[in-house]
């Protein structure tokens, strides 16, 4: 009765079996695709809700959505999907480049380098997936 096995790998293997029994499209189902069900807001939109139209005086948009990815960052870049949504986000809202490399870059600092690498490679992801000409 002595199981070396890992219990949270136990765990995932019967969910996986139970989604499985239930649906056998399920088998290679990835988190990532909840992705796809999220499209990025239109800048107005967020604007609208997350900037400066509510409090006039009040942080836009993109600097929300840029102190937003200085903290995911600092929590180790553990939310994967978090971070590249925030980072296409923060795009849409008119943030640079360089302007979410240097968010980034400045939180390694606090954070840590492995902290600040994960971020980037996740940033690198989401921008990938972007149009951005604003280099």
């Amino acid at each position: 009765m002595s199981d070396q096995s890992n219990p949270f790998d136990a765990m995932m293997k019967q969910a996986q079996d139970m989604a499985k029994a239930f649906n056998p499209a399920l088998e290679n189902f990835s988190p990532k695709g909840f992705e796809t069900l999220w499209p990025t807001m239109p800048k107005e939109v967020m604007e609208f809700w997350f900037g400066n139209t509510v409090n006039k005086d009040g942080l836009d948009a993109k600097t929300r959505l840029l102190i937003t990815l200085a903290g995911l960052t600092m929590q180790g870049a553990q939310a994967d999907t978090a971070v590249r949504q925030t980072v296409r986000h923060a795009v849409e809202a008119g943030a640079r480049k360089q302007e979410i490399v240097e968010t980034i870059g400045q939180m390694s600092v606090f954070a840590g380098i492995p902290a600040m690498t994960r971020a980037m490679e996740l940033a690198q992801e989401a921008m990938g997936e972007t149009e951005d000409n604003q280099e």
